[in-house]
């Protein structure tokens, strides 16, 4: 049996996971790093002391759920948010510490990636694709830090080459959804609330994407939705127009990559990504498209876990 420990600390979460190589199965255990009521996000200073205090209890239930012992191969951890030169957040600095000692205690390899590419590793795990990796294809990493639009192709270094194609030129895809969701007493982060919400929205507003060279742009939506309750929209109508906005949006730069390059197969990754209306929508728009479970979408350590292996596999 050859087992992969994954490890990633985002702005987000604490995540930790497994991946038997043998059996294909993976086991992952993560927390969201707590956020003060009526907040949007933490100061990189709190996230880095949250998880201190959580990567322990993340060890312990997953080496439990496990069933103790694990005589692991390789770790793969994220290091940085991006695979770009100046791509760097300290949150990612308590994963790599934490990788690095152990990799000097137990004299295995760590495999070092980004929070992008672990992202899209475990999207193509949770929907049955990771062949896409030795071939050309479109993802989407769309979250409270980006709504990029990748060309991904094979690469001897870093496993998946990523190009942007395009991006938001303002406000991101989850920072509206969060923004929105505060205006509606939502918690933060505000996702899993919203979609609740907007399961039981009686009537619809339109959402026109506004998109420059196949960028969009979303800050004109929190602005409306703003304007939608000051006028006496229901909380119901104005979650369902923010959900619009943003499949619209998507909708219109995954047009605008297939125009470029080709109708190839997209995969959708990042916890906005993990919204089921806005999936279900542009599953009726698109084919070749493909959606990850919820839990492989939101950030989680199963993508670096994946790293480890296909890295080590590579050296070996």
């Amino acid at each position: 049996m050859s087992l992969f420990l994954g490890i990633d600390t985002s702005n987000y979460t604490t995540s930790a996971a497994l991946y038997d190589s043998d059996s294909k199965k993976m086991l992952s255990v993560k927390k969201l790093l707590p956020v003060k009521a009526g907040e949007a996000g933490l100061r990189q200073s709190d996230a880095v002391f949250h998880h201190t205090k959580q990567l322990p209890e993340m060890f312990g239930r997953l080496f439990s759920e496990y069933g103790g012992k694990a005589d692991i191969t390789a770790i793969g951890v994220s290091f940085r948010p991006r695979n770009i030169d100046g791509s760097y957040m300290p949150c990612f600095l308590c994963g790599e510490g934490l990788a690095d000692c152990m990799g000097a205690a137990m004299g295995i390899p760590v495999m070092k990636t980004s929070h992008q590419i672990g992202h899209i590793l475990a999207a193509l795990f949770s929907a049955d694709k990771l062949s896409h990796i030795n071939e050309p294809f479109i993802a989407f990493h769309v979250s409270g830090g980006t709504t990029d639009c990748l060309y991904c192709e094979p690469s001897e270094n870093e496993l998946i080459k990523v190009t942007e194609i395009s991006t938001s030129l303002d406000l991101k895809a989850g920072q509206l959804i969060d923004r929105a969701g505060l205006m509606l007493e939502l918690r933060f982060p505000c996702g899993a609330e919203l979609e609740r919400l907007s399961d039981n929205a009686s009537e619809t507003v339109k959402a026109r994407a506004v998109m420059k060279n196949g960028c969009c742009c979303l800050s004109g939506f929190e602005n409306k939705v703003r304007k939608m309750l000051d006028e006496g929209a229901s909380k119901e109508t104005a979650a369902r127009f923010v959900l619009d906005a943003v499949f619209a949006s998507v909708y219109e730069m995954t047009v605008f990559a297939r125009e470029k390059y080709g109708d190839i197969p997209v995969i959708f990754a990042g916890g906005v990504m993990s919204d089921r209306y806005i999936c279900a929508r542009l599953n009726e728009k698109l084919d070749k498209v493909y959606f990850s479970a919820p839990e492989f979408s939101c950030d989680n350590a199963a993508g670096t876990a994946l790293y480890g292996y296909y890295s080590y596999e590579r050296q070996v």
